[in-house]
């Protein structure tokens, strides 16, 4: 589910009964809106949330992936890890708001998104090996990225837990906060979050996460000829026109994300 305001956007998971869990509907449903959402410009910052208390997303639907057969496991799995390749690929900046539990798919799926928040009380691990699996949604290769590559096998090869906290000192979340009466204190911080991106230019912001993607998973020169693509595609913009004369004239700029 998901609404707008204005530039922002906000995917909501609601499924109460499964604690969000990453069943086939929740899956397709999910593959749906991204593939909207990619062809979206209106939209400048998307933030995901949950509205199930204290959960942000229970990871695999166990129940539905007993019934499973080797093959069919398999293909579910490869589903999964191309919904988190689609969201990975999303345009604009994205923001995963914490607010609860977020287990093996569920942190696969905030480790999908370029931004994360989370309360001091949400619990986040790739728990797969406690279960006699790894990490098959991108958590194997997303998570030695984000925190490093020592840090990510101790999670992975112990299954742990880790509180919002220790998720901010090893660089896991980008911010942490006390939970609050309402339950959505990751949500709010992520609202913020969206806030200082919204007034940059979009063209710019959407170039910049292009070149950083891009640049991350070659070597510094190949990275460099990406850098300079992005940056002579971003030149003509009207908005770059307007950033420089907004800095002339000493006023705030007016970008219209053209």
């Amino acid at each position: 589910l998901n609404k707008y305001t204005k530039h922002e956007m906000y995917v909501l998971m609601c499924r109460h009964k499964a604690k969000n869990a990453l069943g086939h509907m929740f899956v397709s449903q999910m593959r749906e809106l991204v593939s909207t959402l990619s062809n979206d410009s209106a939209a400048h910052v998307v933030v995901f949330r949950s509205l199930v208390p204290g959960v942000f997303c229970a990871g695999a639907d166990l129940k539905e992936r007993a019934q499973m057969n080797h093959r069919q496991s398999d293909l579910f799995v490869h589903g999964l890890r191309s919904l988190m390749t689609q969201i990975a690929s999303l345009p604009m900046p994205t923001i995963a708001a914490m607010d609860g539990v977020a287990l093996g798919g569920g942190l696969e799926l905030a480790l999908a998104c370029d931004l994360r928040t989370a309360a001091y009380s949400a619990q986040m691990g790739l728990i797969e090996t406690t279960r006699g699996l790894l990490p098959g949604a991108g958590g194997s290769q997303r998570l030695p990225r984000t925190v490093g590559i020592t840090l990510a096998k101790e999670l992975i090869f112990t299954g742990k837990r880790v509180g919002g906290q220790t998720a901010l000192e090893m660089g896991l979340v980008n911010r942490a906060v006390e939970q609050n009466q309402t339950g959505d204190a990751a949500y709010r911080e992520a609202f913020s979050l969206a806030r200082e991106i919204l007034p940059q230019a979009p063209i710019a912001v959407r170039l910049a996460k292009e070149a950083i993607n891009r640049g991350i998973e070659v070597d510094m020169s190949s990275a460099m000829a990406i850098e300079r693509m992005c940056y002579a595609r971003v030149i003509p913009t009207r908005d770059r026109q307007e950033g420089m004369a907004a800095f002339i004239e000493k006023r705030p700029p007016r970008y219209t994300g053209e």
